[in-house]
């Protein structure tokens, strides 16, 4: 199939400037491809920021990033208009999100309005400026493919602003990224003692590998996986059965089963096959859900996290055979 071609070869690719990441990088390219969104979590110097440089500039993409900032404004992110003294008419000047990777640096270091200015261009691919779609009363499309990249640290860091439920329910997926092992940052020393600059992708090997051509067929042939009932019965029993589990306070919504049936179709083609098999969903249930669902107090008292509830609830559903 030519989705696992193309996601072989940029995972080969990005090896030249990551080292020991081939799992987020493989949602991120699940996501890409679902045309879903990814937040990815993790402290600072984690190499976030480098991996979506470096996924950008295999596929072709124009790229931007925004530093979230407490002072940020949502007009700084989407744009304005301007009044143009030499022709007497207001002129718009586009924001940084009129682009095809977006990187949303520390999201959670900007208050809730400015991280809502994010929640139409993530759903509806447009954006609205001063209550209209454009100087001409029509709406203003995002480039395609759109696709956003936030980052954010852990909520107990100093200076950060959670972000609330109706944005987090707009990413496709929630990564967390940890320190890495001992081995993979003796081999990023290395690399950096050989010469290698995060700032100089190109200096660094690596290549565009992928069309904006390719990633249309790619979508194509994802969306002639086969589901079969019994996959589709089980993301149901796993959703629902966030709602009614013991230790959540808030289950995930319909949005999540869709969310989960996207991404377990690419990956099913990422991984060269035809249909869905119950292990892309299990792959896929913790980054799909650890931010849909919301712990009661007692069970983080206790010491449970996200990723353990959704253990629990894997363990009880059923798996089709």
């Amino acid at each position: 199939m030519q989705t696992a071609q193309l996601a072989s070869a940029l995972l080969n690719e990005a090896r030249k400037t990551l080292v020991g990441q081939e799992e987020p990088l493989t949602l991120l390219l699940t996501a890409l491809l679902s045309g879903g969104h990814v937040l990815l979590e993790g402290p600072p110097g984690t190499a976030k920021t480098l991996m979506a440089k470096t996924l950008a500039q295999m596929i072709q993409a124009d790229f931007r990033r925004i530093q979230f900032t407490p002072d940020l404004m949502p007009s700084d992110i989407v744009g304005t208009q301007v009044f143009d003294l030499s022709s007497s008419q207001f002129r718009l000047r586009q924001g940084p999100i009129f682009t095809q990777v977006l990187l949303g640096d520390e999201i959670n270091r900007a208050p809730a309005k400015t991280q809502s200015a994010l929640l139409e261009a993530m759903e509806e691919r447009q954006v609205t400026i001063e209550g209209q779609r454009s100087i001409e009363g029509q709406r203003l499309p995002l480039p395609e493919p759109f696709f956003v990249i936030a980052t954010q640290n852990p909520i107990e860091y100093e200076g950060t602003y959670p972000l609330p439920e109706a944005q987090l329910d707009r990413f496709l997926f929630k990564v967390v990224i940890d320190y890495a092992p001992r081995e993979v940052e003796t081999e990023v020393l290395r690399r950096y003692h050989l010469g290698f600059d995060a700032h100089q992708l190109a200096a660094a090997g690596l290549r565009p590998i992928v069309t904006p051509e390719a990633l249309a067929a790619c979508r194509a042939e994802i969306a002639q996986v086969q589901v079969e009932q019994g996959i589709l019965d089980y993301i149901v029993s796993i959703v629902q059965a966030t709602r009614t589990s013991p230790e959540l306070l808030v289950g995930a919504s319909l949005r999540a089963g869709v969310a989960m049936l996207l991404a377990a179709k690419t990956l099913a083609a990422i991984h060269d096959r035809g249909y869905v098999t119950p292990d892309e969903v299990k792959m896929l249930a913790r980054p799909v859900l650890r931010h849909r669902i919301v712990l009661r107090p007692e069970a983080e008292i206790e010491g449970l996290n996200a990723d353990m509830a959704i253990g629990r609830i894997l363990n009880r559903v059923e798996v089709p055979r």
